[in-house]
């Protein structure tokens, strides 16, 4: 006779109520992880799949992404001089924020170098690639375009010839994929007054004392480059920093930037919510097998009278906190498939830790049974008479 069954199905009532609390504190811890798995994914996203091996970015600094970046528009073309490099393309994002018909849409603007780059690595799920130097955009949806809308965009109309779907910023803005020129005249749009206040001001500018090699409107960001198969990184790295305007930084240095340094107090701070809840959800389950123990007194005293042992009592004990947590569990999991998909970030549900969430349930119950266990044991089998 299994009498952990025999017990839930006798409070089946209380069993699920328990086990739906404990599903919202696993998908509450689900969705905790999977946040920040989102965010690490949008922030690595354009890193992983623009296919550069270096980033030429503004000497002195680590941008473009974890820091801004301006360098000098000649930087592509010196760089293509430098032996054992095959392409280079330069790199502009920028947030801009517009009107569309009565709407306020807000879009992370990405430059692709057109011709050499017609946006071929972004996935499309409508419609088609760049094909002019000019006026065309590719959309995430989550800007709030489709495929066909024309859009103003500085002084210039755009139409949207392709639409996208998961490319986003780390912000979770949406990309709108356009030339970098054009993105370069979208980001340099200044109203009347402000040309008006840069002519009286010409003669005394910043730009002018200090000697920058920059000027001060460059919106390039980054240069991409990528090498030949056989050329040598350290030599290419080391062309590049001897002319210091540039600092050059491959994928890897992009990616530690970004993890290690942008998006460390996020990652200690999500994990110190998700041990919150864990906690949460230990004591839930501790102070439910407890209060069902203590109800079972005169039930485990009828036990020990006939002689049942006590790790048949353990047993029981146990199998109904590993129950409970199995239940939360699966439906946790089941809420979180459901819910997810409609939040407005994305939230990865990835399966090593969905494996290391079910680890961790595993020994939260094996420790909340612990105080069952102990109250059990000392349940006397004289009780029975009481």
């Amino acid at each position: 006779m299994n009498l952990g069954f025999k017990d839930i199905r006798h409070n089946l009532g209380r069993f699920l109520m328990t086990a739906a609390g404990v599903a919202f504190l696993v998908t509450a811890s689900v969705g905790m992880i999977g946040l920040y798995r989102g965010i690490v994914e949008d922030a690595l996203l354009i890193i992983d799949r623009i296919g550069a091996d270096l980033w030429v970015v503004q000497g002195g600094r680590s941008g473009p992404f974890s820091e801004s970046s301006a360098i000098s528009s000649d930087m592509d073309r010196r760089v293509e001089g430098i032996a054992g490099v095959a392409n280079v393309r330069r790199f502009v994002q920028v947030s801009q924020q517009f009107a569309f018909g009565d709407r306020q849409l807000r879009a992370s603007i990405t430059g692709l170098d057109y011709p050499k780059d017609r946006g071929e690595w972004v996935p499309l799920t409508a419609g088609r690639h760049l094909a002019n130097g000019h006026f065309e955009a590719i959309a995430d949806p989550s800007i709030g375009l489709g495929l066909g809308d024309r859009v103003r965009l500085g002084q210039d109309d755009y139409t949207i010839v392709g639409m996208t779907r998961g490319m986003v910023d780390m912000g979770g803005d949406g990309l709108l994929f356009v030339t970098v020129n054009d993105a370069m005249a979208i980001a340099q749009r200044r109203t009347s007054e402000e040309v008006l206040l840069a002519r009286n001001a010409r003669g005394q500018s910043v730009e002018a004392a200090s000697g920058s090699s920059v000027q001060q409107d460059s919106k390039i960001a980054a240069t991409l480059v990528t090498l030949n198969p056989a050329a040598n990184e350290k030599a290419v790295r080391a062309a590049i920093m001897v002319w210091g305007d540039a600092n050059v930084l491959s994928k890897a240095d992009q990616e530690n930037l970004l993890l290690n340094q942008r998006l460390w107090r996020l990652r200690v701070q999500i994990l110190a919510f998700t041990a919150v809840l864990l906690i949460v959800m230990a004591i839930v389950i501790s102070l439910i097998i407890y209060m069902l123990t203590m109800e079972k007194r005169h039930q485990i005293a009828m036990l020990k009278l006939i002689g049942a042992r006590n790790s048949v009592i353990i047993g029981m004990i146990a199998e109904q906190s590993y129950l409970i947590g199995a239940g939360g569990l699966l439906l946790g999991f089941a809420l979180s498939k459901l819910l997810f998909p409609f939040f407005p970030r994305r939230v990865v549900m990835d399966t090593l830790d969905l494996g290391m969430l079910a680890l961790a349930m595993a020994i939260i119950c094996g420790f909340a049974s612990l105080l069952g266990i102990s109250r059990a044991l000392k349940v006397r089998a004289q009780e029975v008479l009481s």
